[in-house]
């Protein structure tokens, strides 16, 4: 499910100075992989805590899966926030607030570690790698040949 009103990630975006596309596929498990999220209600729970929070840091939802043992994120990034912030933001972010709406699961999580260490990071674009490479030897051969070339 998309979030509401948002532009599509796989259109570049524009900043001052900048124009982006930065769209990762995050994927996290609860700690020791437990499917806490097998109920209706933890799981859309935790969908409205995340799609919150990304609003709240400037990410962009472009899709979202909460699994019983794990969570897929499609999401667009601002180039001023590092991947690794913002993994940081979202899963530490959303374990808080987890928390603060369920309390019950600090008996089972007794550290306060929703979600285990692991993640999967993939960056994701509208183009291929093979095209950006095709693309960059173009440009190469063309500075190239545009170098030697009497003016």
């Amino acid at each position: 499910m998309a979030a509401v009103g948002r532009s599509d990630c796989m259109e570049c975006e524009s900043g001052a100075h900048i124009k982006y596309q930065l769209v990762y596929h995050l994927v996290w498990i609860p700690k020791y992989r437990y499917q806490i999220f097998k109920k209706e209600k933890y799981r859309y729970d935790y969908e409205v805590i995340l799609r919150i929070l990304c609003q709240r840091h400037g990410f962009q939802i472009q899709e979202l899966a909460v699994m019983p043992d794990h969570i897929h994120l499609l999401v667009c990034v601002p180039p001023s926030v590092s991947l690794s912030k913002a993994l940081q933001l979202i899963k530490g972010g959303s374990s808080h607030e987890f928390f603060h709406l369920h309390p019950e699961f600090r008996l089972r999580f007794r550290k306060g570690h929703l979600f285990g260490p692991g993640k999967f990071c993939r960056s994701v674009g509208s183009v291929d790698l093979e095209t950006t490479t095709e693309y960059v030897k173009k440009q190469k051969e063309q500075t190239t040949l545009n170098s030697f070339q009497k003016k």
